[in-house]
């Protein structure tokens, strides 16, 4: 039997292995490329909308080095709009902008392409209770 079938093996699977990760990598960084282009091209838009739902992405990565654990989390932030005409659109926003915006809330929707560019909210209009203040301690 020949010894040597281990090198012929790991000679013939290893490049093949190397050639299809490296081409999964310029896919996803061609797809990225091309998804930057086409918001580039695209008009600003600002549009009647209102805030649909609200949802938040939690990840957790863990590190092991050395007989030391390190840990941290990751949030990402998302906000669904329905716009006038009907359709939705999910946007990644800031987690201050999250933390500002409810459901329910509408208001003016700017973006470009998939890129959040902002949300003007309109003032809900709450009935003032007669002889009440907006300010605390004043009544």
């Amino acid at each position: 039997m020949n010894s040597f079938w281990m090198f012929d093996f790991v000679g013939t699977i290893m490049p093949i292995f190397m050639i299809v990760i490296m081409g999964i990598l310029l896919w996803s960084v061609s797809k990225g490329i091309s998804q930057w282009k086409h918001n580039n091209k695209q008009p600003v838009l600002t549009v009647g909308s209102s805030i649909v739902s609200k949802r938040n992405e939690v990840s957790q990565h863990h590190n092991h080095q050395n007989d030391q654990i390190s840990s941290y989390t990751r949030t990402s932030y998302y906000i669904t709009f329905e716009v006038d005409s009907g359709d939705r659109i999910e946007f990644a926003v800031n987690g201050e902008e999250y933390g500002l915006c409810a459901e329910g809330d509408t208001g003016q929707l700017t973006f470009k392409g998939t890129r959040y560019m902002g949300f003007l909210r309109t003032p809900r209009n709450t009935p003032q209770v007669e002889g009440s203040s907006n300010r605390q301690g004043y009544d």
